[in-house]
Formats: C-alpha cells, sequence, structure tokens
C-alpha cells in the first residue's frame, strides 16, 4: 500500500524512481480505508534529504500512511528554502489539536550543547508533552532519543571522547520484541554522533527495556514496556552516501575526522561504499508501524485519548497489585 505525499514534494520523484507505493491526495481520496497518520518532526538542517529517507521506509509497507511534516518555529533553518518549509511544513501550533497513529522525531546536530542550551528546546518539549495523550507510538531517532530519554526519565547523556561514525554491529537482546520480527541475531547500522547514553542508566529505569547494543558503538535500542515510546541511538534510515558526506563535510570544516569504521571497503574512502544495513532498515520500519502503530491505534482517532487514559488506568492498577 502507499505513503500519500505531494506530488511536488521533491521525495515523491525519487521514491517513484525506486518503485515505492507513493499516492497523490487526488488518488487517495477514491480509497474507502482509515490511513494511517503519521508526523516527522524533522530537526535535521538536512530536511529534504532526510524526509526522502524516512518516507522510503514508511513507504515500504502494506499499509497506506498519510504523513505530516513538522518544523520548529522557534528555529529559522538555513540549509532548507523557505519556499519548501512554508509549502509542506506544518508547526507544532498548527497541529497540536489533532492526534496522530504514530510520530518520527528526527536527529539533530547540536549534541554539543546542553539540552535546555537548544533554541527550540522549549518547543520540543511541549511536542514531547503532547505525545504523551496525543500519539499511539513516537520513535525518537539519534539526539532526539537522548533528549526524550532526559526529560522523560532523567537518563544523562555523555560526550564522548571521539565521534562515532561508521556500520557497526549490533546484538538483538530480546529475539521475542515485535519490533525484531524477520531480524538476524546481528544486524547492522550507522551511527554519526558526539555523545551517548549508558546502559547502566537506562537499566536502572524499570520503565524501559534495552532492545539492543553493540560492542562499539554501546546503546542502539530502547523501548517503553508499553510501546509508546522507541528510542533508537543510531541511522537506519540512512542512504549509502550519507556518512560519506558527513565525513566530507567535516574534513572540509577542518575538523580532522576519523575515517568512519567498517565503512568503505578496505577503509579507502575514495570507494564507494556497500549498501549492508538496508533490509533491516525497511523491516524495523515496517514493524514499528505495524506492531507498535497499526496494532494498537484505535480506529477513530479522536478516541485515543480516552484509549490511552483506559491503558494508564490498567497500568496502574497493575502496579497496585503488584505491590500488594
Amino acid at each position: 500500500m502507499p505513503i500519500k505525499i505531494p506530488a511536488e514534494l521533491p521525495a515523491f520523484r525519487a521514491l517513484e524512481g525506486e518503485n515505492i507505493f507513493v499516492m497523490t491526495d487526488e488518488r487517495a481520496d477514491h480509497q474507502d480505508i482509515r490511513p494511517l497518520e503519521i508526523a516527522i518532526v524533522n530537526l535535521m538542517p538536512t530536511k529534504i534529504s532526510t524526509e526522502t529517507q524516512l518516507l522510503r521506509l514508511l513507504g515500504n509497507s502494506p499499509l497506506q500512511v498519510n504523513i505530516t511534516l513538522l518544523r520548529t518555529a522557534e528555529h529559522v533553518s538555513t540549509h532548507t528554502p523557505v519556499q519548501h518549509l512554508e509549502r509542506f511544513y506544518q508547526t507544532f501550533e498548527e497541529i497540536r489539536h489533532r492526534s496522530f497513529d504514530g510520530m518520527v522525531v528526527t536527529g539533530a546536530p547540536v549534541e554539543h550543547l546542553p539540552f535546555e542550551s537548544v533554541d527550540y528546546w522549549q518547543e520540543l518539549l511541549r511536542i514531547m508533552e503532547y505525545t504523551r495523550q496525543h500519539v499511539c507510538s513516537t520513535l525518537y531517532i539519534c539526539w532526539a532519543a537522548q533528549a526524550a530519554l532526559h526529560h522523560f526519565y532523567g537518563v544523562p547523556k555523555y560526550p564522548l571522547p571521539a565521534k562515532v561514525s561508521g556500520i557497526f554491529e549490533h546484538r538483538v537482546l530480546h529475539p521475542s520484541c515485535r519490533l525484531f520480527r524477520g531480524f538476524d541475531d546481528v544486524f547492522l547500522a550507522p551511527h554519526s554522533r558526539n555523545t551517548e547514553v549508558r546502559g547502566q542508566d537506562v537499566a536502572a529505569v524499570p520503565e524501559l527495556n534495552i532492545l539492543a547494543e553493540s560492542d562499539e558503538a554501546g546503546l542502539t535500542l530502547v523501548e517503553s514496556r508499553d510501546h509508546s515510546q522507541v528510542f533508537m541511538t543510531g541511522h537506519l534510515e540512512y542512504d549509502r552516501e550519507t556518512l560519506d558526506e558527513e565525513y566530507r563535510r567535516d574534513r572540509g570544516k577542518g575538523l580532522n575526522p576519523a575515517v568512519p569504521a567498517h565503512y568503505y571497503p578496505g577503509g579507502d574512502s575514495t570507494r564507494t561504499p556497500p549498501m549492508t544495513w538496508r533490509a533491516h532498515a525497511h523491516l524495523f520500519y515496517s514493524n514499528w508501524l505495524n506492531y507498535y502503530v497499526y496494532q494498537e491505534t484505535p480506529y477513530r482517532l479522536h478516541a485515543m485519548d480516552d484509549a490511552i487514559a483506559a491503558q494508564s488506568e490498567i497500568q496502574k492498577g497493575d502496579q497496585h497489585e503488584s505491590a500488594s
């Protein structure tokens, strides 16, 4: 089934050329089904590239998906044309009256700053609090995962002595988790970050489960026990060239970055890197959409508040019985 996006969005032609099933508003109007409503809070400066990467994965599903692109109002993007933002993006204030089946919040290159020093931090806090009652499941990526773990559970982030950049092996710690349906015991995924959250801090939070980790890249995937929050410290959505572009950008800035690990053949940055994580990326997003969004969300979105409130009461009752 298709992903529904405007025909004028740059991602439309790119995805159509890859045989990803994309649909215009006009065609979708003729279908008598209730599609999933997914919001993408795009915090990346390279918004067009990031939206294309995520739409590619969200579109590879048997479910029809309507996409709402969100940007922060409190930060002026200098890497994306204003016309693109005004035409295809909305702000939180414009959609806060709505509910969504799922939400994806991207990373952002602001790791060097304390959370509270990020210029759109207060706006992001409002968005994260909004997800408690208005989104069935939220996927936080990289810096957004660190920000959400910090906000909701007090988990700190730590600076790394050197940037973690490359393609790393990850162990599946809970094979029965529905996010890992069809996964191998070990999977590859890109990482690109200067800070980390640590397993011992997350393990100390009873409401969280650690799902996957890497000997080299550390903690990789965490979920809340009710599946309403998923935290990914890596970048399964990355294209083949994304790490290469970041590496050359950092070299151009005189940052003297290390060559991304396990990325270029033989460590030679003149050679084309192989795409070794695509299958697991598609599988992960398909599993999240199906098991954590589609299977859990109410048919009537405006009933989501009641459903979440009822689930909260059930959990309180379970905790009370356990305490007794």
